[in-house]
């Protein structure tokens, strides 16, 4: 069995880049005594696969998913597999095929991450609550 090492966002809104496991601000996850990640490993890993996801871009949006709300969890396992759950604006998102090739890429080309797998999930329903300040911001949503 794989020890996987998880980063929630909360449900109220998007996270800041050192929130992992149960939540913003929580502290990150021990490493495993039998050949777990370390803990600065997993740190390094996740701050590098938010700062890839802040690189994708909805196509109608200009901001990014990250600061959107779009990332719903990031699964960091001891093998370095990587899998995303994240959701969209709405199912009929003229993105929904591209989106999540652009996060797999994105989160494929951070270095030391292995295999990454991207979930489309539906539940919670997205909705501009999800959104950081700095999305508000860019999107005149206050």
């Amino acid at each position: 069995m794989t020890d996987q090492r998880e980063t929630k966002t909360p449900d109220d809104a998007a996270p800041p880049a050192d929130a992992v496991d149960a939540g913003a601000g929580a502290s990150p996850p021990s490493p495993q005594s039998s050949g777990g990640l370390p803990e600065a490993e997993i740190a390094r890993l996740t701050d590098d696969i938010v700062a890839g996801l802040k690189t994708v871009y909805d196509p109608e949006i200009p901001a990014d998913i990250y600061e959107l709300g779009l990332i719903y969890r990031i699964d960091i396992s001891d093998q370095r597999a990587v899998t995303i759950d994240m959701t969209l604006t709405t199912p009929n998102c003229p993105a929904a095929q591209e989106l999540p090739v652009m996060v797999e890429n994105a989160v494929a080309s951070v270095p030391g991450v292995g295999e990454t797998k991207v979930n489309i999930v539906w539940d919670p329903p997205w909705d501009p609550s999800r959104m950081s300040d700095e999305a508000r911001t860019v999107l005149n949503m206050w």
